[in-house]
């Protein structure tokens, strides 16, 4: 009999996809691989490859299981009582704001809330901040700035039913894989819907583009502007919305007439032709069904307030907004950044969507809340939060489910904040990242299928992520241990939740105290939920107010807004580049970003074996007339360097970026690759009014490494490599695989010793050495087990890696025959597949290069042959090149 799927949300992107799950049929079987959830609105069945491999992702070894104090296992008992003695003796000798929590748009709702009521109204320090601030802070700032309130507008289905779509900032092809594939399939439905990528890169995402504009980094704000501008002389404004609905056209017209004076200037400014703009502005006049699609690109900016509003002036001026097809849309990166925003996660917020600055709001949260102590005024938003750490004016802070010492930017900063601080606290899944190796405290966290409460992705809609699996070992929920340091600190009677749904319903009791539609956020139809009925929760788009159970599709529809005359907001914007600029010694401007693959700093996506398969090793993407001008090797190693710090990296040519620029991903930590954390290199600027970090913008050096000697390393056990010039650890089924680097040749012999002195390895070792090639292979056999095998080369090698993996296995002994293909590096009769390009089925290059050859014509043919791009199809965009060119078009 089929067992029931179990139904969650997925813990990456804010897609915020649906998941089924099935149970395993007893505490030791693996939990089966999980699918898409069918009626979920946001995927419909369809997940990307990371969400498909989220069953491989509980298999850990490396899970937090007990709480420790100084590296020393404790109780929960005693880490609870020592931290509430330490908030309460520094609350007391220098005030409620030497205490801060630093949350994560990973963490639930649920958990969100009660930190943010425990700071903000009973310890009173609004010290409360999110690395949701180094995604989307700067959307919400220019979301309030023209609504008066922090609400997105859109829905998913404008996306596929609009007619023009510009995706700005954003290579969501790879970021929010299925939202993207929902759009390619739209516009393979309707050929005739266009659509424009704004990007300094090409990327991925430029596989379904009718137009790209590579624009200078950072340039986006003067698009808008000019479209602004262009919209007014056509005559396509909307004269009847603007003054029913807006105020202040006149203001930002004459500011973006100022700014973009011509179609050439502002062209020139922002390094695209004539045109390429031209057509983009035709194409925005023509159109009115028109969704402006952003993300990082946009926010992670000095100016990234002032390109959101740039981008909303446009809308409010045409009456594209509040209508199908139409509106600003801004896509959040993380699952619960949305639902962070709904409760205070911020340092300028309240709750329920309120903040400081909103007129009676911190007497209506004190008196909902019967809050003694409440704080009055923001807190310190991320970096500014780092800062007062290392200046000692914040003495205790609370990380949660997140890896500052990756994530935010100037490395060498955070790590002064965080040895400088009196007492750090830190709750994790993981045993070993970056930010809990400074950790005075660690608390054994729930992880994804453990939790149990709501998350809210970027279309507004409340979705349950449920604890389907029991917590190993001491792991207990985020909400608990903040409930129960608020009940040693006195406050009981308000912290006393039996589980997330009485928590559940008292958010949506104070979304909708007071509100009788004042406020955007309101969820008050479910404040008196009981138990079953947020058990079987539904997912629903906020808002969600008493007698409106079916929730809200999109905003604005009757063009009233939150403001105090309920009338939009044109802000007057004057584009700026951003704040560091290239020159004679920095003359290298670097953007960060993504891979296709992997999430944030790796600590989840970092167990999977198969996500690592289509890019393994930390790199830096640099224009061919680059790499050859520096004098650097495609596939050898560059030393970025910063005037905060400098990283190594592998170095990939590639077309997709524009000389002078370079691109590098951000996820290796140290953890992973010892010198690749490219947050070293990242400026501590930020938006002036967000405080978002400028993290897709770097300026820098390039410095060769020169002829460093490389290694494929794979151990039955961890190894110690802080000694090598590089090294990666790739994530594999078995044992340990690392790829290395030395300076050179001459540190072979003493590299050799130290490692069988780790390893304890003297004998029954098999070598090769081919002094022709530069080739040397050391393998040994403990008890016809592989225990260490070393392939040392002068450049990097193609191995049979699964295979050799395999032979790591305690129940894959090493068989007489095989012997020397351990050495070779690959048995006579298995198969190269090549550099893999579909991770969901595991089909590389060289499978495709031959389907090809034997006649396969279509992407549509080879999926049908192989499988690739028919699952999550994030690897379509890889899949076309190698379809050969069509006569007409190769006439």
């Amino acid at each position: 009999m089929a067992q029931a799927f179990q139904k969650t949300t997925c813990p990456y992107c804010g897609v915020g996809c649906g998941v089924n799950m099935v149970l395993p049929n007893t505490d030791k079987a693996p939990v089966p691989p999980v699918s898409g959830d069918e009626m979920h609105p946001a995927n419909f069945g369809r997940l990307c490859v990371k969400g498909s491999s989220l069953s491989q992702t509980l298999i850990d070894h490396d899970r937090l299981l007990t709480p420790s104090i100084q590296g020393q296992s404790t109780s929960w008992d005693e880490a609870l009582d020592t931290i509430s003695d330490k908030v309460a003796q520094v609350v007391k000798d220098h005030g409620p704001d030497a205490f801060a929590f630093y949350l994560s748009g990973q963490i639930l709702t649920e958990d969100y809330y009660v930190a943010n009521k425990l700071a903000k109204g009973f310890i009173g320090t609004a010290n409360v901040d999110t690395n949701s601030r180094l995604c989307m802070a700067s959307a919400v700032v220019a979301y309030k700035r023209a609504f008066g309130s922090d609400t997105v507008p859109c829905c998913y289905e404008d996306l596929e039913c609009c007619d023009l779509l510009i995706m700005v900032g954003s290579n969501a092809a790879w970021t929010h894989p299925v939202l993207y594939q929902r759009i390619a399939a739209a516009k393979q439905k309707r050929p005739q819907m266009k659509v424009v990528v704004i990007d300094p890169r090409q990327t991925a995402t430029c596989d379904i583009a009718d137009l790209h504009l590579a624009i200078k980094p950072g340039a986006d704000a003067a698009i808008f502007s000019y479209l602004l501008c262009h919209s007014d002389r056509a005559g396509v404004v909307d004269q009847t919305f603007m003054a029913d609905s807006t105020s202040g056209f006149d203001e930002a017209l004459t500011c973006a007439h100022a700014a973009t004076p011509s179609l050439s200037f502002t062209a020139d400014f922002c390094g695209v032709s004539v045109e390429d703009l031209a057509c983009l502005a035709d194409w925005w006049v023509d159109t009115e069904k028109t969704v402006t699609f952003y993300s990082q690109g946009i926010n992670q900016s000095s100016s990234g307030v002032d390109k959101c509003n740039a981008i909303i002036n446009c809308h409010l001026a045409t009456g594209r907004i509040g209508k199908e097809g139409a509106g600003p849309f801004s896509i959040t990166g993380q699952p619960n950044a949305m639902g962070g925003r709904e409760v205070g996660g911020l340092a300028n917020q309240l709750a329920a969507h309120m903040d400081f600055a909103t007129p009676g709001a911190q007497d209506l949260v004190k008196r909902f809340w019967q809050a003694p102590n409440m704080a009055t005024e923001n807190g310190l938003k991320a970096v500014d939060l780092f800062q007062a750490m290392e200046a000692g004016k914040v003495k205790v802070v609370w990380i949660m489910s997140t890896n500052p010492m990756v994530s935010l930017p100037d490395t060498a900063q955070v790590r002064r904040a965080l040895e400088k601080c009196e007492l750090v606290i830190v709750s994790d899944c993981k045993n070993n990242t970056d930010t809990t190796a400074m950790a005075d405290i660690l608390l054994p966290a729930t992880g994804w299928s453990e939790k149990n409460g709501t998350v809210t992705n970027s279309e507004r809609c409340i979705s349950r992520q449920r604890g389907l699996l029991p917590a190993p070992g001491e792991a207990r929920h985020d909400w608990w241990a903040i409930c129960e340091v608020a009940k040693r600190l006195g406050f009981k009677p308000a912290f006393d939740y039996q589980g997330t749904h009485d928590i559940f319903a008292e958010h949506a009791a104070l979304s909708a105290f007071e509100n009788a539609g004042k406020r955007d956020f309101d969820i008050g139809h479910f404040q008196s939920v009981t138990q079953a009925e947020y058990d079987a929760l539904v997912p629903v788009q906020w808002p969600v107010p008493k007698g409106q159970p079916a929730g809200t599709k999109r905003m604005f529809a009757d063009g009233q807004f939150f403001t105090a005359d309920r009338k939009a907001r044109f802000i007057p914007i004057s584009p700026v580049l951003p704040q560091h600029a290239r020159n004679q010694e920095w003359p290298f401007v670097l953007n960060t970003g993504r891979v296709r693959d992997q999430w944030h700093t790796m600590t989840r996506t970092g167990n999977a074996a198969s996500l690592a398969r289509h890019t393994n090793q930390p790199y830096v993407e640099i224009h061919p007339r680059d790499v050859k001008a520096l004098g650097l090797q495609d596939q050898g190693l560059a030393r970025l360097v910063s005037p905060y710090g400098q990283a190594i990296l592998r170095v990939k040519t590639s077309r997709a970026t524009s000389p002078g620029q370079v691109f590098a991903p951000i996820h290796w930590t140290q953890a992973f690759a010892n010198q690749s954390v490219v947050s070293n290199l990242i400026p501590q600027v930020v938006d002036p009014l967000s405080g978002q970090p400028e993290s897709k913008h770097a300026v820098i050096r390039l410095e060769a490494i020169k002829k460093p000697l490389f290694a494929a390393i794979l151990s039955t056990q961890a190894l110690d490599l802080s000694a090598f010039l590089y090294w990666c650890r790739i994530p594999s089924e078995h044992g340990f695989y690392y790829e290395v680097a030395l300076s050179s040749a001459a540190e072979v012999e003493q590299t050799v010793r130290d490692l069988k002195q780790q390893t304890g390895l003297s004998e029954h070792w098999m070598t090769y050495q081919n002094p022709l090639s530069g080739q040397s292979r050391m393998a040994c056999l403990r008890e016809n087990q592989l225990a260490l095998l070393l392939y040392w080369h002068d450049q990097p090698q193609q191995l049979s890696v699964d295979w050799l993996v395999s032979k790591l296995a305690p129940d894959s002994p090493v068989l007489e025959q095989e012997r020397l293909a351990i050495l070779a590096g690959s048995l006579a009769h298995s198969e190269d597949k090549g550099e893999i390009i579909c991770s969901c089925f595991q089909v590389g290059h060289k499978q495709i290069q031959k389907a090809v050859a034997e006649g396969v014509r279509s992407v549509a043919e080879l999926g049908t042959r192989l499988k690739c791009g028919t699952n999550c199809g994030s690897c379509v965009p890889e899949l076309k090149p190698f379809m050969p060119i069509p006569v007409e078009q190769s006439a």
